[in-house]
């Protein structure tokens, strides 16, 4: 437990500042409702607010990318939008909101009064929806207020004027509307325990500030950040004697996820959802119940999802993807922990307004809202294109349900004949792999589904596989395109080492390199680029060996060179 955190901590007046300007706010007219005056009056606890909140969806990158709302890709928010949103089983929706570039940067702070209205619409929008809605001071964390360790004065000052009139204007907004203080805090330069300080400063006076605005904002539920949104313990010890010390039965804790990190974006060899990164995922989530939710203080992941997802959409593989989505839902369902799915565009679509980039994905995280799905521990069997075909065993993961049989499109698999199983134990036969290969061209020559008692139902792909062939090539410092034969397989990682055992830059702590950042296939194009980011940083005239891993176990080793601003590459 941190140091501050043993201190006996109070809810602090509002400062003269705050106060003059709340009644600046007032008398401006700006502290009415957002569009209409609320008045309702909540009687459910907060727990079971933030509970009638799950499922939540972010609205990523539109009012928190700057300069304007569609200054990061995504169209102008609409209604429609929120329709689709509450029509997908969503029950609310996080509002990243970004002020700096539309509010002067001297005291006193003032908000454009354009920007607020347009905020206020989209909160409107939303609630019109049906949707709970949370907003908060977002992208602000790390533009300015991260310089709070060296600049307190003015931080505080800027962050108490935002917070007024925010509160003002929001002061009669519905009850279904949240406040959360600040997105990912964090402190340039500083300890541990002076960022809880610092971060504790804030929340009180965040909550002071809100409170003190009346109106909705007396008993509206307001949300505090651990450190970094972070679930380590320390950070949630020091939120929790914070919020211990507020005294207030109005307030929820927030903290972000997305998975162990070697998992999310594919680095250090770490390609499936192995004991550790299932482990990681259950401590978290099990720390953030066990701190808050089981004292009756609810907990919201305000967000989750992949790293990757921003970098390279098959960093990680497919069924270790949708198990790791399914694990997570179980577990926020069981901890009673009430999430929300960051989607910066990425996922759904906002322009059709109709469907998912993934939409196995989507299914698989919605059915984990209610239900357990069962898996295997691959979703993929790859026999080699020539040669006899032996029977396959996979992994029955049946988490809780009961396994029904194989499905190969409407015709069911025959037990005994086609498969069989033995405790956990899944195995294909040779003549049912052999009917389903097929001609045994590269690539998926078919698809099995294993049906469980709940839950979504699983794809296995069978899929006919040469080792890959690379060819020689020559690139520049900023890239380098090798010609790749795949011959059905998928490349699963990539090493990198030196004669002397050395690992290549960058990460030079393990000889994987990360997915999507040092290399990346490209299927459709026969080929997988080395990226500037592993490319620039080859020592001269020192080759370099590569050693890639295909999912079907097959491994290819290649050399590249670097000398001057050109990288050769040769096959080995």
């Amino acid at each position: 437990m941190a140091t501050h955190g043993r201190e006996k901590m109070r809810t602090t007046p509002l400062s003269r500042a705050a106060s003059l300007l709340i009644a600046l706010i007032t008398a401006l007219g700006l502290a009415g409702s957002p569009t209409a005056a609320s008045t309702d009056k909540r009687t459910d606890s907060a727990m079971d607010v933030v509970a009638a909140m799950q499922p939540g969806w972010n609205l990523g990158n539109t009012l928190d990318a700057f300069p304007d709302e569609t200054s990061w890709g995504n169209p102008l928010t609409t209604k429609p939008l929120f329709e689709a949103i509450r029509a997908q089983g969503f029950r609310s929706v996080r509002i990243p909101i970004t002020w700096t570039d539309h509010q002067s940067a001297t005291a006193p702070y003032t908000i454009d009064a354009k920007w607020m209205n347009r905020v206020k619409e989209v909160v409107d929008l939303a609630l019109a929806s049906d949707l709970y809605v949370l907003i908060n001071v977002h992208h602000d964390s790390w533009q300015w207020i991260s310089k709070m360790p060296t600049n307190r004065d003015e931080v505080v000052a800027r962050f108490n004027a935002s917070w007024t009139q925010i509160a003002g204007a929001f002061r009669d907004a519905p009850s279904k509307v949240l406040f959360e203080s600040v997105n990912e805090p964090q402190f340039d330069n500083a300890t541990d325990e002076e960022k809880m300080r610092l971060l504790a400063e804030l929340n009180r006076s965040f909550h002071a500030i809100v409170r003190g605005s009346g109106g909705g904002n007396a008993d509206r539920i307001l949300v505090l950040p651990t450190v970094h949104t972070s679930a380590d313990q320390k950070y949630l010890d020091g939120l929790s004697n914070e919020i211990t010390a507020l005294n207030d039965k109005n307030l929820a804790a927030t903290v972000h996820f997305y998975g162990y990190w070697p998992f999310s974006v594919n680095i250090a060899g770490v390609t499936t959802l192995n004991e550790e990164t299932q482990q990681d995922l259950i401590g978290y989530f099990d720390r953030s119940a066990k701190t808050f939710v089981d004292r009756g203080i609810p907990v919201i992941v305000g967000e989750y999802g992949l790293l990757s997802f921003d970098v390279d959409w098959n960093a990680v593989q497919q069924g270790e993807k949708l198990k790791f989505f399914e694990l997570l839902g179980y577990q926020a369902r069981i901890k009673k922990l009430t999430t929300m799915w960051w989607d910066n565009g990425q996922h759904f679509n906002r322009q059709t307004l109709q469907e998912w980039k993934d939409p196995g994905l989507f299914a698989q995280i919605k059915s984990s809202f209610t239900t357990r799905s069962g898996t295997t521990s691959s979703d993929s069997i790859f026999l080699p294109k020539s040669g006899a075909i032996e029977a396959r065993t996979l992994t029955l993961n049946l988490n809780g349900t009961s396994f029904r049989g194989l499905w190969h499109g409407s015709a069911r698999l025959y037990p005994g004949r086609d498969y069989t199983v033995s405790g956990d134990k899944l195995t294909l036969t040779a003549a049912a792999l052999s009917r389903l290969a097929g001609d045994r061209s590269h690539g998926v020559n078919a698809t099995i589904q294993a049906r469980f008692s709940s839950g979504i139902p699983w794809n296995i792909y069978v899929i006919s596989y040469d080792t890959p062939v690379l060819s020689n090539t020559t690139g520049t410092t900023e890239s380098l395109t090798i010609p790749t034969q795949f011959n059905g397989d998928r490349l699963a990682t990539m090493e990198a080492k030196y004669a002397d055992g050395t690992n290549a830059a960058p990460h030079d702590w393990t000889s994987y390199k990360e997915y999507g950042r040092s290399y990346s296939p490209a299927y459709a194009d026969n080929s997988i680029r080395l990226l500037k980011e592993l490319v620039s940083q080859m020592r001269e005239n020192t080759p370099l060996t590569l050693t890639f891993h295909f999912w079907s176990g097959a491994k290819v080793t290649y050399q590249v060179t670097r000398s001057g601003d050109t990288v050769t590459g040769t096959a080995s």
